[in-house]
């Protein structure tokens, strides 16, 4: 459904699109390395409960409304007359790494929940590996969109 009213709207759409990505991304990259310096601290110590109260407020007050924001602006851009070629490999190929940066966000929450109940499951080295997955889904995101 093609909403013809967004069209004066578009530039406005994809700035805040943008801005909502933006901030997504930058916790996206900060919260597994948070949970890097987390895996480094004995459970139930201040500087654990210390990386406790920043992992939440991070994933509740930063990241989560700033993917809800990305969702909502792209489906605004997506009903925007002209605004997306169905038939172009950079939309479902951007398409596809939001559904897996979206997951991973989830794997994010999940993982905080276990740090939470001091109930962490996963190794340093695994937290630096995960870091590596949104800058590499990002950057196929951004070529995707510009190339």
């Amino acid at each position: 459904m093609i909403i013809p009213a967004l069209a004066p709207a578009f530039h406005w759409l994809l700035a805040f699109h943008i801005i909502s990505f933006t901030a997504w991304m930058a916790g996206m990259f900060y919260l597994p390395r948070l949970y890097v310096y987390h895996c480094q601290t004995t459970p139930g110590t201040a500087e654990s409960e210390r990386f406790k109260v920043m992992e939440v407020k991070l994933l509740r007050l930063i990241i989560n409304p700033a993917m809800i924001a990305t969702w909502i602006f792209g489906i605004l851009l997506i009903l925007t007359p002209g605004a997306v070629d169905w038939h172009a490999a950079w939309w479902w190929t951007k398409f596809t790494c939001v559904i897996l940066m979206t997951g991973f966000h989830g794997a994010l929450s999940r993982w905080r929940r276990d740090f939470l109940n001091d109930r962490n499951r996963h190794t340093e080295r695994f937290y630096r590996i995960a870091n590596e997955i949104p800058t590499v889904l990002f950057i196929i995101i951004v070529l995707s969109v510009v190339a």
